[in-house]
This record gives structure tokens, C-alpha cells and sequence, in this order.
């Protein structure tokens, strides 16, 4: 697992993390500027000199270290299907591979083997202060909060939405059924099913396009094979 990381650059074209603009350093191009005394002359783009006649430097993009700040989503609606269980296989491989650039626990200080639920749910993040670093936000997505505004709050985040088969894919065409968040019954019928799950495509779209402009987004469900899911959708990348 020591060849894996946690990607913070955005999986959409933005500004990442983990770089910063350092003369000499890194691979990565960044962009040129006026050469100025005490540049390194080995960085200086001779072919920009040909063009124009003045002299520039490259610019590299050079790594610094990441901090990951964990929230483990503990609502109820987590309890159900085995998602709480399987976050938390996912929460302690992320939060081992974050280790060596700092890992830490929403509220619960740095990690160290163990996992803080915060019961109250994602909304809680519009009313406390931003976390320092990258957010590694683990959740079903289903709480009533304004996940826009929230996730454009935390700034530099990697989202990772678990769900269970049953909540993609109703089987029943009519029930009487109890929502765990809200705390009430409703009667749901074929086309209330149908509604649900439009609006949940439209949701997991949502969430999927705010959070890889800000960094990076994967969607489990649950037993998925962890690693190769995280691999695929662009959480983990090789060091």
C-alpha cells in the first residue's frame, strides 16, 4: 500500500495542493517569469530568448507536504445496510496511506488507530470553521444540507460517497417507509420510486462534479473491492 496515495490535485483542471510554484523544483512545468539576479541559469528558457530577445526563467511545480483532515459521516441514515462498517474499512486504509503528511480525525486530533463518528451529520461543516489541508469527507450523501455551499466551504476536499445497492434500487412498488434522518413515515408508491431515483441521479451528479473541481470524488457502494475503486475513480493515485 506504501506506492498508493491520497490524490489532492482535482481530478477537474484547478489549482491542487500539494504544489506550489518553486524555481528548479519538481516536474512539472508552471510558467515562465523575467529573469532576475540570482536565478539559476541552467532554468533559464533559452528558445523564449530567441523570440523576444529577453531573458526568462522556468517555473516548476515543486511538492509540498498535504494535511488530511477526516470526517466521518455518523448520521443514522449510516447505520443502515452495512455502510457505517464498510466506511470504516475505507476511513482506516485512507487515514494510513495520509499518515506520513499528516493525518487527523474532524474534531478528534491526529490518528492513531481509531475513528471519531460525528453523529450530527455533514451540515455541521457550514457552521464551523474550515479544516486546515484537504477534507477527506466519507459519506452517503444523504443528508438535507446545501452540499454546494458546504463543499465550497471546506475548499480543498476528497469526497467519497458510500451507498448500498438497496437505496440505488428500490425492488418493492409500494411500501410504508420510515426515514431515519427525518424521523417520520411516508408512503411510497411506484412513482414516488421513480421520482427518488431521479433525483438521486441528479444529486450523485451534483456531488460528483462540485467535489472534482475542488479535488477528487469516488463512488462505493457497498463490498465494493476498495482499492481498485479508489484507483479507478481518481482518490488514489501511485507516489
Amino acid at each position: 500500500m506504501t506506492r498508493y496515495r491520497i490524490r489532492t490535485r482535482p481530478t477537474q483542471p484547478f489549482a491542487g495542493e500539494r504544489t506550489q510554484a518553486v524555481p528548479g523544483r519538481g516536474l512539472d512545468f508552471y510558467e515562465l517569469h523575467g529573469y532576475t539576479q540570482g536565478d539559476e541559469p541552467r532554468f533559464i528558457d533559452w528558445l523564449a530568448y530567441a523570440r523576444t530577445g529577453r531573458l526568462y526563467t522556468r517555473i516548476f511545480q515543486a511538492e509540498a507536504p498535504a494535511r488530511f483532515t477526516f470526517f466521518l459521516d455518523g448520521s443514522k441514515s449510516m447505520l443502515l445496510y452495512g455502510k457505517q462498517a464498510y466506511a470504516e474499512r475505507v476511513a482506516h486504509l485512507l487515514a494510513r496511506l495520509a499518515k506520513p503528511e499528516g493525518a487527523f480525525l474532524w474534531g478528534g486530533g491526529r490518528y492513531r488507530g481509531q475513528l471519531s463518528w460525528v453523529e450530527a451529520g455533514p451540515s455541521v461543516l457550514l457552521k464551523q470553521p474550515r479544516p486546515r489541508g484537504v477534507t477527506v469527507l466519507l459519506t452517503d450523501g444523504l443528508d438535507e444540507a446545501d452540499w454546494p455551499r458546504m463543499l465550497q466551504k471546506l475548499g480543498r476536499v476528497v469526497l467519497v460517497q458510500i451507498m448500498a445497492v438497496e437505496e440505488l434500487a428500490p425492488r418493492f412498488s409500494e411500501a410504508l417507509l420510515y426515514d431515519v434522518e427525518l424521523e417520520r413515515h411516508m408512503e411510497v408508491g411506484q412513482a414516488e420510486i421513480l421520482g427518488y431515483q431521479e433525483a438521486l441521479e441528479k444529486h450523485l451528479l451534483l456531488l460528483r462534479s462540485v467535489a472534482r473541481r475542488l479535488g477528487s470524488y469516488a463512488f462505493l457502494r457497498v463490498g465494493d473491492p476498495i482499492v481498485p475503486a479508489l484507483l479507478r475513480q481518481g482518490v488514489l493515485e501511485e507516489r
